[in-house]
Order: C-alpha cells, then structure tokens, then sequence
C-alpha cells in the first residue's frame, strides 16, 4: 500500500509500517519543509494515503475541499512512539480499504473514518 507521512509523523511510525511491508514516502526524507499543499499533491500524485499529525488537513481537505487520495490524522498524544507505531499499524492493516477517499482519524481509543468529499 502506498503511503505518504507528513513530517509531523514520527519515526517509529514511518519505520513499522515500511517493515509492515508498505510503501512510505516521508516527507522528511524526501522534501523537509515542504507545505501542506505540496505534500497533500505528493501524496495524490502517488496515490497514496496520506498520513499526518497536522490538523491543517482537515481545512484543506473539507473547507477548501481539495482533492485527497484520503487523509489518516493520528491523535495520539502522550503515547510512547513504540506504541503508536503498533496503533497505526493496526489501524491500517484493519481499515486501508475503508480509508482511501476518506479522512480518518486514529485514537487511542477509535478509529474514525469519514468520506472526504
């Protein structure tokens, strides 16, 4: 599956789902600094889920209501990274299909999936 990680993603997260077997284009590697329109064309040009801690997608995504290949927010502060790596996992293993054309949201508790667009 193809993915795309914001800078705001940590490490530990990009580096799970790469061993998941997953192909991860990070932001951080690849074009530091890059602006959120920037990255939210990469991930669609690649079409690839984008997967982010930044909520300025949200804004992008339903009130300037541009395209997603689909948006994945992770919330899950206070976690240790390990920890979240295996929540994202998770989540994506569980719900990939569900998640393309969509924004969704990873919990510690949930995940919230809603159809961008």
């Amino acid at each position: 599956m193809n993915l795309v990680a914001d800078e705001s993603v940590d490490r530990p997260i990009v580096e799970r789902l790469r061993q998941d077997g997953h192909h991860v284009v990070f932001i951080a590697e690849v074009a530091a600094g890059a602006d959120d329109d920037t990255v939210l064309t990469r991930a669609n040009q690649e079409s690839a889920l984008l997967l982010t801690s930044d909520k300025d997608f949200g804004e992008l995504v339903y009130r300037l209501r541009l395209h997603t290949h689909g948006v994945v927010l992770v919330r899950l502060a206070g976690i240790p990274p390990t920890q979240k790596a295996e929540i994202v996992s998770l989540a994506i293993r569980e719900h990939y299909a569900e998640m393309v054309r969509s924004f969704t949201v990873i919990t510690a508790g949930m995940v919230r999936i809603r159809r961008a667009g």
